[in-house]
């Protein structure tokens, strides 16, 4: 494992707007060119979390894949972030892992978010997704998996691999400013428990739905303190993951040597 720079890019997302977004997007992300290993942009940053949205949803072979394939390829890094994916007669709040070889890899959202009625028109996904980048293995998870402990937690199997199931835990949210706290608190809980990075990427401003959103965006290290914290506004920024600091927590601390064994269903 060596060091990876991520970079977190907070936007005010364009109400179902998917060329404003995607060109909105692009605008932020084209100077980390070079710059950075990995890019994460906020769930549903196409077109914000609507309902109403799913009446355009692309496929995969759609403008949207095409667009992330092509940024990954010019920035030489994974871009990843959630849209709206039909996939046969369901769509899904799927977060997409481009790479720069036009590999795309997606998680499709487990939870769907019941106060805003996510579960009567999208569909659930059911697997869990770990992908290895540049020797980190990376679990993409999509806003309101955050609340559910179970499902993000970090395995370790001795004899299965000897390993735990990822380095690093990635959540894309559009995230209200009115659960702000509860955001901000199981962001760091996650990271505590895991013993892992956790970098959370929200979205500002106030949809289409008039819902506010503060951001809040975050790249928290396995104690859960914030290397990099972002307020309400637009931001980019990039932090560099210190592999090292990493191994020599878990080798300090191995929490996971006394943690129960469980197989996700």
């Amino acid at each position: 494992m060596q060091n990876l720079r991520v970079s977190i890019v907070q936007g005010a997302t364009v109400w179902h707007d998917p060329d404003a977004n995607r060109a909105y997007y692009g605008g932020l992300i084209a100077p980390l060119r070079g710059a950075t290993d990995l890019v994460v942009l906020p769930e549903t940053f196409t077109s914000g979390f609507s309902n109403d949205a799913i009446d355009r949803a692309e496929d995969m072979r759609g403008p949207t894949v095409a667009w992330m394939r092509e940024q990954a390829a010019a920035l030489d890094a994974a871009v990843t972030g959630s849209v709206q994916l039909r996939d046969g007669e369901a769509v899904y709040n799927r977060m997409l892992w481009a790479t720069p070889d036009g590999r795309v890899e997606h998680y499709d959202k487990r939870h769907l978010f019941r106060y805003a009625n996510e579960h009567k028109r999208y569909a659930a996904g059911r697997d869990r997704l770990t992908v290895e980048w540049r020797g980190w293995r990376i679990n993409p998870q999509v806003c309101y998996d955050l609340r559910f402990p179970v499902f993000c937690r970090n395995r370790y199997d001795v004899e299965r691999a000897g390993h735990l199931d990822f380095d690093l835990q990635l959540f894309v949210a559009n995230w209200p400013a009115a659960r702000a706290y509860a955001w901000k608190t199981l962001l760091r809980a996650r990271a505590i428990e895991n013993l892992c990075f956790v970098v959370g990427v929200n979205r500002v401003g106030t949809d289409g739905n008039g819902i506010a959103y503060s951001g809040d965006s975050a790249v928290l290290d396995f104690l859960g303190q914030p290397l990099s914290a972002c307020t309400d506004a637009e931001a980019v920024t990039t932090t560099t993951l210190q592999a090292a600091e990493l191994a020599a927590h878990r080798e300090r601390f191995p929490a996971m040597l006394d943690a129960d064994r469980f197989e996700l269903r």
